[in-house]
């Protein structure tokens, strides 16, 4: 007997059907990806826990190694070495190594990692909020 509604088995195939066809549109979509290539192509260069903070701690000038490590609590010497250098192959801080016995270097921002000054200043407010929200939860 025909009711006029579809029946379950055909109801389960229409909407496995259209989500398959959704997620495949949504994953294959050329503007979404375009719009998340740039993204990505951050976080391959941001990720961790410490770059941020290293970038942090020079917005104020140049550091040595010492004052850097002394800033960003909790990051190892080795830690730091292996995020400057990152920092640097990346063209965001700038090591200038001083003539001077013993030898003196410096890690300084470069004019291409200030311009992630509002990114920081951004992510900075958007943590406020969220520790405040994670706080008033917890109490």
């Amino acid at each position: 007997m025909e009711t006029g509604f579809p029946n379950a088995t055909n109801l389960i195939t229409v909407m496995a059907f259209i989500t398959d066809t959704t997620e495949k549109h949504r994953i294959s979509s050329p503007e979404c990806k375009s719009q998340m290539r740039p993204v990505q192509d951050a976080l391959d260069i941001l990720h961790g826990k410490w770059k941020l903070l290293i970038l942090m701690s020079l917005s104020d000038g140049p550091m040595r190694f010492k004052e850097i490590q002394r800033q960003v609590e909790g990051i190892t010497a080795k830690m730091l070495s292996k995020e400057l250098k990152d920092l640097e192959i990346n063209d965001l801080v700038a090591r200038t190594v001083y003539d001077t016995t013993p030898v003196a270097v410096e890690y300084a921002q470069t004019h291409y990692g200030k311009s992630l000054k509002k990114v920081i200043d951004e992510l900075h407010a958007w943590g406020v909020q969220h520790r405040k929200r994670v706080m008033r939860k917890s109490n």
